[in-house]
């Protein structure tokens, strides 16, 4: 990871919180993979947009009943600096982004956690090294996304203040707690720059945790204030979020962002059919 970047939220927390909450606060940072338009000599990891490239076998995914998928990006996990992550990415082979974006029904249906006959319309694939694979031409009504080629900086991530991890660590919560403090909250925001394309790491929502989301989709959509709910959000990290972006031509609502999230156990054993989606907008 960036040594500028671990030196800055170390230095934000030491100047805006007490010294033992500020290092329990340091604690809770994660690295991440901050995806960038490769330029120049810049090494590529993967791109956003483009054509998918795919093992024969492996049919172009579809949301039955909807219609096929968008193909959104791909990683290639061998290039990726997967080594500095807290999460065990596949050392190699290929991870295949795909979203019902909206283009054959003008956004009528709607990818939701809470919606589990919507799950098909969000897929991640894992094409293991070695496999044959073919540039697939998008189907009938779908208009592939420009590409762009990513690079990778190694980054340390801040958990969102309002995540279960933050509320375990300084639970129970009391309103004039510095963690939650509007001084820290905003130099929080001024440091973060905005959503981004990121890898592992802590997800940067646009609205509020994603990972409560993806937790109660998958505990079959409990109300909000059922206690299992933080619980389950603390089993889940992310795997990828691709943001807006306008080289790609990729917006996502007003200004939103893609997730898909994964509980570790599957992760290692590249059980990727069962991460799961969720989007935010502003």
């Amino acid at each position: 990871m960036t040594q500028s970047t671990v030196n800055a939220l170390h230095t934000l927390a030491r100047e805006h919180l007490p010294d033992d909450i500020a290092e329990r606060w340091i604690g809770l940072l994660r690295p991440g993979l901050c995806l960038e338009k490769a330029t120049g000599t810049d090494p590529a990891v993967g791109r956003l947009g483009g054509l998918p490239e795919l093992p024969e076998v492996e049919e172009w995914p579809v949301w039955k009943g909807h219609g096929p998928l968008s193909f959104i990006a791909s990683l290639d996990c061998a290039a990726l600096p997967s080594a500095a992550l807290d999460i065990a990415l596949p050392p190699d082979g290929t991870l295949a982004f795909f979203y019902f974006d909206g283009q054959l029904d003008e956004g009528c249906a709607v990818v939701a956690p809470h919606e589990p006959d919507s799950w098909a319309g969000a897929r991640v694939l894992y094409i293991p090294a070695g496999v044959p694979v073919t540039e697939r031409a998008a189907p009938e009504g779908i208009q592939p996304y420009p590409e762009v080629p990513l690079t990778a900086r190694v980054e340390t991530t801040a958990p969102y203040l309002w995540h279960p991890v933050v509320y375990r660590e300084f639970a129970p919560m009391a309103d004039d707690h510095p963690v939650w403090d509007e001084d820290f909250q905003e130099a929080l925001w001024d440091h973060s720059g905005g959503t981004e394309h990121r890898v592992g790491g802590h997800a940067h929502p646009v609205q509020d945790e994603v990972e409560a989301e993806v937790a109660r989709g998958a505990l079959g959509s409990p109300p909000w204030t059922d206690p299992r709910i933080k619980e389950e959000a603390l089993r889940w990290v992310l795997l990828a979020q691709f943001d807006t972006d306008d080289d790609a031509d990729m917006m996502w609502g007003d200004c939103g962002a893609l997730y898909w999230l994964i509980r570790p156990e599957d992760l290692a054993e590249r059980r990727f059919d069962r991460a799961m989606f969720t989007w935010q907008c502003g």
